[in-house]
């Protein structure tokens, strides 16, 4: 009898396109879901009858309340090598084993010059008047070069945005609380004497550092209060690094120039949710680490996972 194996979240319906399954069809029965499971109930219903689960991201918890509801679940396969929204000692204690996968850093870096990139240049809205009846040109374009661009975190991810910003011309600094003046130097940024000075002096501010308590709520109204009204926000890091309410005051109210957003507080999105109507917003539905590069990454590794499980010998395991 073969082991079933379930895919969330296959949004683009590409789970079982970007890998080759067939090496384990004769051990495992694969089926991919487009549509997202939402709620303890719904998944505990949905996945009951898997061995094998693959989810994208950490976009679906696994508490130990879900894990102790699913007994045939037998491996948990999550894309990446890290993930805050498993429960590894439950899992640990119901058997159930926990693998990754390899991630790149690129498609997030790449997406963050979308976001800024568009929201300067006033993309969308020129795009949607030259589509429509709408006036050739309305917008005056902000430049990048020679202006300040401000990062909250130069890890992996910031330090390659940090990059493009220098290629451009623009003057880039950095802060976070750990961020030293050496490593500011390799990446030949500035180190910023604080949270406030950069958000105060920066006319771009993108933010790249991993979510946990001391990051948790960094951008609220206070800090929003000091970017210039003429600044921008870009954040596709985490949405609770950013105060989602306090975000959508200043864009309601004019306080900065705009912002570039590809993390929600609940995702994906509800319909009526305020961010899908809020001005000055320059959104996207989680594309960060959406590219083919990585999916194909995410599902082939993922069937190495099954495969080297089914062997006795998994590979990648978490945490």
């Amino acid at each position: 009898m073969r082991l079933r194996c379930v895919v969330l979240d296959d949004f683009q319906g590409v789970a079982t396109r970007l890998a080759d399954w067939s090496v384990i069809e004769d051990q495992v029965e694969v089926v991919a879901l487009r549509e997202h499971l939402d709620g303890e109930d719904a998944l505990a219903a949905a996945l009951a009858e898997y061995d094998i689960v693959v989810t994208l991201r950490e976009r679906v918890p696994f508490p130990g309340s879900l894990i102790a509801r699913l007994p045939r679940l037998r491996l948990l396969i999550a894309s990446g090598m890290r993930n805050s929204v498993i429960d590894y000692a439950a899992a640990e204690a119901h058997g159930v084993t926990v693998c990754g996968t390899a991630s790149s850093s690129t498609p997030p870096v790449e997406l963050t010059w979308a976001l800024l990139l568009g929201l300067a240049r006033g993309i969308v809205q020129e795009s949607n008047a030259l589509r429509g009846d709408g006036p050739w040109q309305s917008t005056v374009g902000a430049d990048l070069h020679g202006r300040r661009l401000g990062l909250l975190g130069l890890g992996k991810i910031g330090g390659r945005v940090a990059q493009v910003g220098l290629a451009f011309g623009m003057r880039v600094s950095a802060w976070s609380q750990n961020l030293t003046e050496r490593r500011a130097e390799e990446v030949g940024v500035e180190l910023a004497g604080s949270k406030e000075e950069l958000l105060r002096d920066s006319d771009f501010v993108s933010v790249h550092l991993a979510l946990g308590d001391r990051t948790r709520g960094l951008v609220g109204a206070a800090e929003l209060a000091l970017m210039k009204p003429t600044a921008y926000l870009v954040n596709t890091s985490r949405a609770a690094i950013v105060d989602q309410d306090a975000l959508l005051a200043a864009l309601h109210e004019g306080r900065i120039a705009g912002a570039g957003v590809d993390v929600f507080d609940v995702e994906p999105l509800p319909d009526g949710h305020p961010m899908r109507t809020a001005p000055r917003l320059l959104a996207t539905p989680h594309l960060g680490y959406v590219s083919h590069a990585n999916y194909t990454t995410y599902y082939g590794q993922a069937v190495e996972d099954i495969q080297a499980y089914l062997a006795g010998s998994p590979v990648r395991r978490l945490p």
